[in-house]
Parts: structure tokens; C-alpha cells; sequence
């Protein structure tokens, strides 16, 4: 639990094959983000919450999610992971797939961080209660009170069918989000 190893026991994440937590989370402008209001059909762990209906955004088929997990908004890993999600956004939000980018930062912290830099996609706050979305994901540090780098291609149904989780200093590859999408 020592030293630099980008992976520690701790940092594994939740398994590939396991149903995605369910999570609601403000983004940068404030509204709820729910994962299961993007699954298909109803959601049995929901208990049938929502913001007044089913319409919209899923529009009954679901879409593919792209949960991605960073430290801290304004560091410079953090932004070039995000600013490569941004250069190539087509392939992570459409008709078919949303990307979502997750940090322990405020809404108000995440609201400045998207418009300097220039970021179209919601960034949700696991603020408060502290880390708590970043630890239902099994990818919470403890010492350092922020998410690892870690990314989880969840389907349609709510199922994890790929993740990678590396450390604080260690940035992720984009094309393997690219390849795991291609495989669903």
C-alpha cells in the first residue's frame, strides 16, 4: 500500500460482468444525472425514482456509458484525458453512447473548469457526500480524498463490459474506450 505502483489491491474497480451502482450526480450546471435514466427499460434496483418519467433522454433503448473517473478538474493529466475526449466527442456521445466524466470537485469548480475548457459533455460532482459514487465504483483514495483514473464502458442494461483503473500519475489510452465500445 506503499510506494509509486500506479495499481494497488485497493484501485481495482468494480469486475467487468458486475451491474453498474446506480448513481445520481449533479453536473456543471447543476442538474441530477442518473445513470439508470440511460439504461434500457426499466431498472428493477431503481424503485421507479426518477425526474417524472421515462421519456427523453433514453427514449426506451438505452444508451452505451462511457464513466470515466478523474482526480481533479484544472491538473494537467486530468485535462489532457479530458481535452482527447472532447477532440474526438463523436465516438463518445450520440444516439447510441454518453459520456460522462466524474470528479470529487464542486459543481462550481467543474462549471468554470468546462467552459475554460471548452468541454461540451456533462461533468458530474462526487462531491457530496464525499467520493461516495468514486467508492460504489471501488476506486476511491482514501489518503488522497479523490478518484483514481478510472474508466468503465457500461452497456445499455447497466453492465460493465470493460474498465481499466491506473493510478493518480498514469494517463489512460482512448483508443481502448474506442475498441470496447466497438465490441458492444
Amino acid at each position: 500500500m506503499t510506494g509509486t505502483a500506479p495499481k494497488t489491491p485497493a484501485a481495482k474497480g468494480i469486475p467487468v460482468g458486475s451491474q453498474a451502482p446506480d448513481f445520481a450526480l449533479k453536473d456543471n450546471h447543476g442538474r441530477t444525472v442518473r445513470l439508470s435514466d440511460l439504461r434500457t427499460g426499466p431498472d428493477p434496483a431503481a424503485g421507479g425514482h426518477g425526474d417524472g418519467g421515462a421519456e427523453g433522454d433514453g427514449g426506451g433503448e438505452g444508451r452505451n456509458v462511457v464513466l470515466v473517473f478523474y482526480p481533479f478538474a484544472f491538473t494537467g493529466v486530468c485535462t489532457g484525458e479530458l481535452h482527447a475526449l472532447r477532440d474526438e466527442l463523436p465516438a463518445f456521445v450520440n444516439d447510441d453512447t454518453q459520456l460522462l466524466a466524474v470528479s470529487t470537485d464542486s459543481i462550481h469548480t467543474l462549471r468554470v473548469f468546462a467552459e475554460q475548457e471548452d468541454l461540451e459533455y456533462p461533468l458530474l460532482s462526487d462531491f457530496w457526500p464525499h467520493g461516495e459514487t468514486s467508492r460504489a465504483y471501488g476506486i476511491f483514495d482514501e489518503e488522497k480524498g479523490c478518484a483514481l483514473r478510472g474508466t468503465f464502458i457500461i452497456d445499455k442494461r447497466g453492465v460493465v463490459r470493460w474498465s481499466v483503473v491506473n493510478g493518480l500519475p498514469d494517463a489512460r489510452d482512448l483508443d481502448e474506450y474506442v475498441k470496447a465500445l466497438a465490441a458492444l
